[in-house]
């Protein structure tokens, strides 16, 4: 038997006294091994995609959706998964996101085909969007004193930093002694874990109030997502080609589908995103700059991953060793900027954060095809990482800038979801320019004897990796121009609080 915690106060309903949950360092646990889990999906099939792409015969175009698909369902049902967990019960929510998400990876696990594993990495989004928001939902609720509300969140904000760490990591492990399936298969234990453990100790909690959901809005928005991903895909083929029907007119329908999704969110009465979240100047250029941010460093992380497999022939293991000096980076800039915030204000520090991590991934377009890593290729991933550092603080204190408490939470999930759209999107864009690169340098670099073929097609990718680059600092540059431009907001006037990560 649980008890019941209501949404909004973390008192027991039938109680008069308001007495903190007893066992709220025990659910604490329970909660972080989910968030590890939804978190380090993220990143621990990067490490893992060459193989799978060979073993399941993954074309180049089609690659990409092993990233997108579960960034694009995640980041497009977000909302709805919080507000259906708000309203149907967060321990439930919880609980079924956990067991959905198990069987959703046993079935990318034993794919045999790349379109089952997309799917799977689809199912994994959406019952991650399930999962995760009713995870941070319930630490809310069980942590009422201030001061320990600010531990559980450091606990909880620190696994999700860490969590892309691991993932790179145990995805080279995984990936080079055991199979690439694994990447996938090892959340179903993980899941069912927390299963468990979720039975025996969290308390059930839901919100009070409407219990609507938007449906029409999370199917416009997602679908609307889905086909502009879906015609970037298409444009990566040489006979499709941007300006053919098979491109662009999933791109127009998906844009189309999208102001739908603004108007249905004006006239409802229930939206699952509120447009005064949006139109306030200081959080529509924090959701803006998530998306452009999101946009450059997922493609940067992708084609590194390639870069270090293809052209340096490092082993799973080393590549996932390889690309931890971003996560460092972010690290130690975050805890720099968390100091200085209160200081210099969030503008300074999002700006030279955003100018630094363009300049970092432009850096990395003087990659060869035999670089020394420690030489040519960590500065700038160091610098990346901190550049990023600089910027992930602020911007999530900026996403909560004159929210009132109700509205808290989706705010700070719009900021989640607009940087994992932003990372869908981006993976996306940069694949098709990327291959689109490549063609054409092989193209003008046709081998005259058979022996110079292997070095045109080294080229050729090469070309693609500095073409993926040059566009991913592009994104960056554009979300510094945001950032200088738009936001106005003082210091004094930052919450002191950070909008949490969900994923």
């Amino acid at each position: 038997m649980t008890t019941q915690v209501s949404g909004s106060t973390g008192l027991k309903e039938a109680g008069a006294a308001a007495e903190p949950f007893p066992r709220r360092w025990a659910a604490l646990g329970v909660l972080a091994i989910a968030q590890l889990m939804v978190v380090l999906d993220a990143t621990i099939v990067n490490v893992a995609m060459p193989v799978a792409q060979a073993k399941l015969d993954i074309s180049e175009a089609d690659k990409q959706w092993m990233v997108t698909a579960y960034a694009l369902t995640f980041g497009g049902l977000l909302l709805l998964g919080g507000r259906i967990a708000d309203y149907w019960g967060r321990r439930k929510a919880f609980i079924w996101g956990s067991v959905g998400f198990a069987l959703a990876s046993a079935l990318g696990g034993a794919a045999t085909n790349g379109e089952t594993l997309f799917a799977a990495r689809a199912l994994q989004g959406a019952f991650g969007a399930l999962l995760a928001p009713a995870g941070l939902a319930l630490l809310t609720v069980l942590f009422t004193d201030v001061k320990e509300r600010a531990k559980a969140f450091a606990v909880y904000g620190a696994i999700a930093g860490g969590g892309a760490a691991v993932g790179l990591v145990a995805g080279g492990v995984l990936t080079e002694y055991a199979s690439w399936r694994w990447t996938l298969l090892v959340n179903i234990p993980i899941a069912l874990l927390a299963v468990v453990l979720a039975i025996m100790v969290l308390p059930e909690s839901k919100a009070k109030g409407n219990t609507k959901y938007d449906i029409p809005g999370a199917i416009t928005v997602t679908l609307g997502l889905v086909a502009i991903v879906y015609g970037a895909t298409q444009a990566a083929d040489e006979k499709i080609g941007w300006t053919s029907f098979e491109s662009l007119g999933y791109i127009i329908g998906g844009i189309a589908l999208l102001i739908a999704f603004v108007l249905i969110q004006v006239k409802s009465k229930n939206p699952l995103l509120p447009m005064r979240i949006l139109l306030d100047r200081n959080r529509g250029a924090a959701y803006l700059s998530g998306t452009l941010t999101g946009v450059g460093m997922f493609g940067a992380f992708l084609f590194l991953t390639y870069y270090f497999q293809a052209m340096l022939k490092f082993t799973p293991v080393e590549a996932g060793l390889a690309s931890l000096p971003i996560t460092v980076g972010v690290f130690i800039a975050a805890g720099a900027a968390s100091g200085l915030m209160p200081k210099v204000g969030a503008k300074p520090l999002m700006a030279a954060g955003s100018v630094l991590a363009a300049l970092s991934i432009f850096a990395l377009t003087r990659i060869g095809i035999e670089n020394n890593y420690t030489t040519e290729v960590l500065p700038a991933m160091l610098a990346l990482g901190l550049g990023m550092g600089l910027t992930f603080v602020p911007l999530s204190n900026l996403a909560l800038i004159g929210v009132p408490e109700q509205d808290s939470g989706v705010a700070s999930a719009t900021l989640n979801a607009t940087q994992q759209v932003g990372g869908a999107l981006g993976t996306a864009l940069l694949n098709t320019f990327a291959i689109n690169a490549a063609t054409a340098y092989a193209k003008d670099h046709q081998p005259k004897s058979a022996a110079e073929a292997p070095l045109v097609q080294a080229n050729a990718m090469l070309e693609s990796f500095h073409t993926a680059f040059i566009w991913g600092g592009i994104f960056l540059a554009a979300s510094a121009v945001v950032i200088i431009l738009l936001v106005k907001v003082r210091k004094e006037d930052l919450p002191t609080e950070a909008a949490p990560h969900v994923g």
